[in-house]
């Protein structure tokens, strides 16, 4: 069976991917991975680059001016699906031609794509190849799936409902499983890199690992700057990963280049960052009490998420104190309630086990 994999050309979209898309390729099936802005690593797979005309920024803008209110709320992290529905709705459109001329050229039997890359959806009905929606956020996939294809700017398009979708949501996250939807085991994966060996082994004092959003932009959450002035404030270690400052740091705050965070999550007592989906999931999986940082899109939503479960605490990305950093690694009910999400992921489905239910809907 060869299965197209697609994905907005934005890591955050496309590394929740790579898991199923490599256990398909491990049990012999023949996999590409349509996408762009590709991380070194993606696990040996097959890649194909769709994302040249692609422009997240040219599409906010657009949609920015055609609903002014809508796009102030999204800054807030309050607009809902009103604001990624018109802005990937209007990006998707530059992704159709080339994932077309793509499938006709590799003719897939089966297409996977992720909640925010309808392209894939489109060009699966226009070529009559049965599609799977694969949840890559905390936002049920199916809601996504709504808002984009509801999008004023694919009015009047043909896009079929995919035959299957895959949650990778703890259900105890959201408050109940999302109906109508294969659960699966979300598999941490950040795209690689070396890790130095100190961040394989627990440090003298609690280890607190600081990361930000790989997409840059206004109230994108980045807490490093925050956590620079209130660390020394801290009986921690804190590890800045990526971080656009590493001169004049604090003697307890270091800095390191892009690491496999699922490589060095286990060995943290707290993980900050900026509310992405792939971070939350990837410390829930790790049972890391996470200190999450409420800012635009959906890291309020995550963010809030998060601290109702009871496994984080959710702060303004410039009100956080060392009062805050402390609670993060010496609160015994964060920790504890982190962990019982931890076992309940690691009981959810691993990618494997979805691929006979890949396979029946192609017959294969």
């Amino acid at each position: 069976m060869r299965i197209l994999f697609v994905a907005a050309p934005l890591q955050g979209h496309l590394l929740p991917l790579v898991p199923l898309a490599a256990a398909c390729r491990d049990a012999g099936h023949d996999v590409i991975l349509a996408s762009g802005g590709f991380p070194a690593d993606v696990l040996g797979l097959r890649t194909a680059d769709i994302g040249g005309r692609f422009s997240l920024p040219r599409s906010a803008i657009r949609a920015a001016l055609r609903h002014p209110g809508v796009a102030r709320a999204e800054m807030r992290g309050t607009a809902g699906h009103a604001m990624v529905g018109e802005l990937f709705g209007r990006a998707n459109l530059a992704l159709v031609e080339p994932l077309r001329e793509l499938a006709e050229r590799e003719r897939p039997d089966l297409l996977v794509f992720e909640p925010l890359a309808e392209a894939g959806a489109i060009v699966a009905g226009r070529l009559s190849i049965p599609s799977v929606l694969q949840e890559n956020t905390l936002w049920p996939a199916t809601e996504l799936f709504g808002a984009v294809t509801g999008a004023s700017v694919l009015a009047g398009l043909d896009i079929p409902n995919p035959e299957l979708t895959i949650t990778v949501c703890p259900p105890s996250l959201r408050g109940g499983p999302l109906p109508g939807a294969i659960p699966m085991r979300p598999v941490p994966f950040s795209g690689g890199g070396s890790v130095p060996g100190w961040l394989l082994e627990p440090g003298d004092r609690p280890r607190v690992l600081v990361s930000r959003s790989t997409l840059a932009g206004p109230n994108d959450g980045d807490p490093g700057p925050a956590v620079i002035a209130a660390a020394a404030g801290v009986d921690a270690e804190f590890v800045l990963v990526r971080p656009a400052r590493e001169r004049g740091l604090p003697p307890n705050v270091r800095a390191v280049g892009r690491v496999p965070l699922n490589e060095v999550l286990p060995y943290a007592a707290g993980f900050v960052h900026h509310s992405g989906a792939g971070s939350v999931l990837g410390g829930l999986a790790a049972g890391v009490p996470q200190l999450t940082t409420i800012g635009a899109g959906d890291r309020r939503h995550n963010a809030e998420l998060l601290a109702r479960r009871g496994a984080g605490l959710a702060v303004e990305a410039k009100a956080i104190t060392a009062a805050d950093l402390t609670r993060l690694v010496t609160d015994e009910k964060l920790r504890a309630t982190a962990g019982e999400v931890a076992a309940e992921i690691a009981a959810m489905p691993l990618p494997a086990t979805v691929i006979p239910e890949l396979e029946r809907l192609v017959g294969g």
